[in-house]
């Protein structure tokens, strides 16, 4: 008599326990697995936390204050810091000598090897607030035994004398931190209104398609000289430039609600979405439960690709005197002493503030690609 084999639960290939142990993960652990073999989106996402670093830290990595200028600096050529001294690790940079050029009559720095200023860390210098509550004068790096605002010039000094390294740190936190609110307030609006307009349809798509369709035909450039000639006078820079950034997040949602719009109507003839109004499931939970989990590869890429449109929006529109105006501080009002041929032949380290805003927005994108690839269930990013 045949014996009775014993029964069993176990996987019998490798793929069975492949498939068994994907569907035991959530999507969050899936989603975070495919993310971490895009090198490109892990590289940008270490850039964006570097910067972000630095927004948080302003004040204890610049080692002048942004503010201080003096006119014997002017146009300061950067200064290279040299880490070794006669074979000893000791970082120090070389003092400049001015003197007056005989032919053109402008002055001209030249660095003296017989002056040596030491460098020494977490030196104290001007004071600031750290994170906005704390005041210290502690910073990241100093001269020892003299003031740094006078003898230390990294990235050398803009026509007014003032640091160029110290205002690219400060420059970094406004510009980083500006569009944060009006993408924010873009993206609810987008999806919201777009998930609305793709469920209902009928009279309530009309009505938002056409106000999408007026909004979009505003041109943006004279809308931001209008906005900026009808604000306050009385305001402070900033806040002026807070404002006309959450008008412009307003009428900027549009994109956004015409792709959730687009996918939502092609999911709420779906069965899973007519199962769940049969099960008697409120219109609310169909679409933020079982519709948007969908879009949000969608979401994440045009999120992601809002972030780096805002800070060049900022940089371009400042850079044409439209955004923000001194004595703020961001990248594009810094880039206004580069707009002309002589300036950049003369002085070219004027247009080191355009570099951070190059990387910023490639390191956004590379993140968004790798973020959008990795939400997607049907990416082949890990499989």
């Amino acid at each position: 008599m045949a014996r009775a084999m014993p029964l069993t639960t176990e996987p019998d290939t490798l793929a069975e326990v492949h498939t068994t142990s994907v569907r035991s993960e959530s999507q969050l652990r899936l989603t975070w697995r495919k993310f971490r073999r895009h090198r490109l989106a892990l590289i940008g996402t270490g850039i964006i936390a570097f910067f972000y670093l630095i927004v948080a830290f302003a004040g204890f990595i610049a080692y002048a204050d942004p503010n201080v200028s003096e006119a014997d600096r002017s146009l300061l050529p950067p200064q290279r810091i040299r880490f070794f001294d006669d074979g000893s690790f000791r970082p120090h940079v070389y003092a400049l000598t001015g003197s007056r050029d005989p032919i053109t009559f402008k002055r001209v720095y030249v660095a003296d090897p017989n002056q040596k200023l030491p460098l020494t860390f977490f030196a104290r210098g001007f004071e600031y607030k750290l994170f906005g509550l704390i005041s210290t004068n502690v910073h990241l790096i100093g001269v020892e035994g003299a003031n740094a605002e006078e003898t230390l010039f990294i990235l050398g000094t803009d026509l007014q004398g003032r640091d160029l390294f110290s205002r690219i740190i400060f420059a970094t936190q406004v510009s980083m931190l500006i569009g944060l609110v009006g993408v924010a307030l873009s993206l609810i609006l987008g999806v919201v209104l777009g998930a609305v307009s793709g469920y209902y349809g009928g009279f309530v798509d009309t009505v938002i398609q056409r106000v999408i369709e007026v909004l979009r035909s505003i041109p943006t450039i004279p809308l931001w000289m209008g906005l900026a000639a009808g604000l306050p006078r009385d305001w402070s820079v900033l806040k002026i430039y807070f404002a006309i950034t959450i008008i412009i997040s307003l009428l900027g949602w549009t994109t956004l609600a015409r792709v959730v719009r687009g996918r939502f109507l092609s999911l709420r003839r779906d069965e899973f979405v007519m199962a769940a109004k049969v099960l008697g499931c409120r219109q609310p939970r169909i679409i933020f439960r079982h519709m948007m989990p969908a879009l949000i590869s969608h979401v994440i890429a045009v999120t992601t690709l809002a972030l780096p449109a805002m800070i060049i929006s900022e940089t371009s529109l400042s850079f044409l005197g439209l955004g923000l105006r001194p004595p703020a501080i961001s990248w594009g009002v810094m880039l206004q002493q580069a707009q002309n041929v002589q300036a950049i032949a003369l002085t070219p380290w004027l247009l080191i503030p355009a570099i951070p805003v190059i990387v910023i927005v490639l390191a956004f994108n590379f993140m968004g690609d790798g973020l959008r690839d990795a939400a997607d269930p049907y990416s082949k990013l890990g499989r």
